[in-house]
């Protein structure tokens, strides 16, 4: 038992540090092809904060526990917005900005009741999956178009932070260390998934406790420490209205992108009791998220320890019920 809480542990240490090479690696080549900072943060970044969730929910996959690969993805989907917003809204007020409340939240709801409509028959099959790629890159292209067109000079401003995290900002030395640090990042990653998923199935079989429920929570969780750290970063440094864009763009990615790679390498199997119940804790805390952010255009601390209150309360409802 020890050892295998040592795997999850351990896994999710290099997810962490996978994630973040990721990032910076990806970023560093975005702005070396002079992509705008803007660009990057609504493209590379929210995409990048992902990836553990993306190689986490393949290696599941392929090793045969569905429960744990789409688990990851609801349960990662819940607690970015119960628990994440929650934190980080009673550190500081989450200001919104518009776009937020009128392009990327109307995506995230409709992809989420997308997912519960094609789960709905006990999977999600590789033409499912090809649609939700699709989705993601209309989506994507849609975004970037819209910000190099409507971008106001204050938020260039707040985005421009990203090339901070690039190694170099020009020639062939800056290209090698970021083409460097993508490559450590993904080796990063697919070792800690490995780990976390050998883990995490070892635990759930130890306690009689489902991959399903693993993947709701531990898993999940663990995955969402890149946008966990990110928003917490972005709230601190009174950039806070950056940690709603990027939770809400994580969601998106989360189902259309991951979910459909998932599923266009191996069809998913979707266990009854996330069709039944956790699906619909993932609708509720994305429709709540609408009226939080509409009244005032931010998400003050009374309405964080709201979603926070939520969240522990799924987490309890979801233990009492396994038991």
């Amino acid at each position: 038992m020890i050892i295998d809480w040592l795997l999850i542990v351990s896994g999710l240490g290099l997810l962490v540090l996978g994630g973040e090479g990721l990032v910076r690696g990806a970023t560093g080549i975005a702005l070396l092809a002079r992509i705008s900072p803007a660009v990057v943060g609504l493209t590379v970044v929210a995409a990048g904060t992902s990836m553990p969730e993306m190689v986490v929910s393949l290696q599941a996959a392929l090793s045969g526990s569905a429960g744990i690969a789409v688990g990851n993805v609801v349960g990662s989907n819940i607690f970015n917005i119960g628990a994440i917003l929650g934190l980080t809204a009673l550190l500081l007020p989450l200001s919104i900005q518009g776009n937020t409340v009128r392009l990327e939240w109307p995506v995230m709801m409709l992809a989420s009741f997308q997912l519960h409509l094609l789960s709905r028959d006990g999977t999600i099959d590789r033409l499912e999956g090809g649609f939700f790629l699709t989705a993601i890159v209309v989506f994507t292209a849609y975004a970037v178009w819209i910000s190099r067109h409507n971008t106001k000079p204050e938020e260039t401003e707040e985005f421009s932070e990203v090339s901070d995290a690039s190694f170099g900002k020009s020639g062939a030395t800056a290209l090698m260390l970021n083409l460097l640090a993508i490559l450590i990042g993904v080796g990063l990653l697919a070792s800690g998934s490995t780990l976390l998923v050998r883990g995490a199935v070892a635990v759930a079989s130890e306690l009689g406790i489902s991959d399903t429920v693993i993947g709701l929570t531990i898993v999940a969780a663990g995955t969402s420490t890149p946008e966990l750290i990110t928003s917490l970063v972005a709230a601190y440094r009174g950039k806070a209205d950056i940690a709603v864009t990027n939770i809400i763009g994580s969601n998106i990615f989360n189902v259309l992108g991951i979910l459909g790679v998932t599923a266009l390498v191996l069809p998913l199997p979707v266990p009854l009791q996330i069709v039944e119940a956790d699906n619909w804790w993932m609708l509720a805390a994305s429709a709540l998220l609408f009226p939080l952010m509409w009244s005032g255009m931010r998400i003050n601390r009374i309405e964080g320890a709201l979603l926070l209150t939520g969240y522990i309360v799924y987490v309890i409802v979801l233990i009492l019920g396994v038991q």
